[in-house]
């Protein structure tokens, strides 16, 4: 009788587990709205006419620095080649300071970044959109659209998967 209620509370707690995973719908397109003249529209397509880069072997860690994931043969897009096609509404450079954006993926999931950041640091020259991995094309990638910031030390936190849209705020 024991063994059969362990047996029991085992199969709901891994039922439990299971539906708490959120699932991650692949996208074919992410818009770029908000704080910007024109809203923006990328497909597959059109992110396959932007330069790539080939990337190291990039490790996924979580928010305890333990190993999640290890990324192989890895292609992208750099991510500010992608937004020096959007233009932003501002009236003084300075104003760009207040800009911030929030990356949404297809289960909910928000990553924010500074206009400064993406600009003005070291990481925006290692933000990408990933355009190939472990030799599928960005079609075939099952968690499509991806973002990664190969400089963050803890990169799970900001590893978006099925990106949705990228909203262009200002501070208030």
């Amino acid at each position: 009788m024991k063994s059969k209620i362990t047996i029991l509370v085992l199969v709901l707690l891994t039922t439990l587990f299971v539906g708490a995973q959120r699932k991650i719908l692949p996208t074919d397109s992410f818009t770029i709205t908000g704080n910007v003249k024109a809203e923006g529209k990328f497909t597959i397509a059109q992110l396959d006419s932007f330069p790539k880069q080939i990337l190291k072997d990039h490790v996924i860690y979580n928010h305890k620095g333990e190993i999640k994931d290890t990324l192989k043969n890895i292609q992208g897009i750099l991510l500010k080649n992608v937004l020096a096609t959007t233009e932003y509404r501002y009236q003084k450079p300075k104003e760009l300071n207040e800009f911030y954006f929030v990356f949404v993926a297809s289960d909910g999931y928000k990553v924010v970044f500074s206009w400064n950041e993406i600009y003005n640091t070291d990481i925006g020259n290692h933000l990408y959109i990933i355009t190939a991995l472990s030799g599928k094309t960005l079609a075939a990638i099952d968690q499509r659209i991806m973002v990664l910031a190969t400089s963050d030390l803890i990169s799970g936190k900001r590893f978006i998967k099925g990106l949705q849209k990228i909203e262009v705020k200002r501070i208030e």
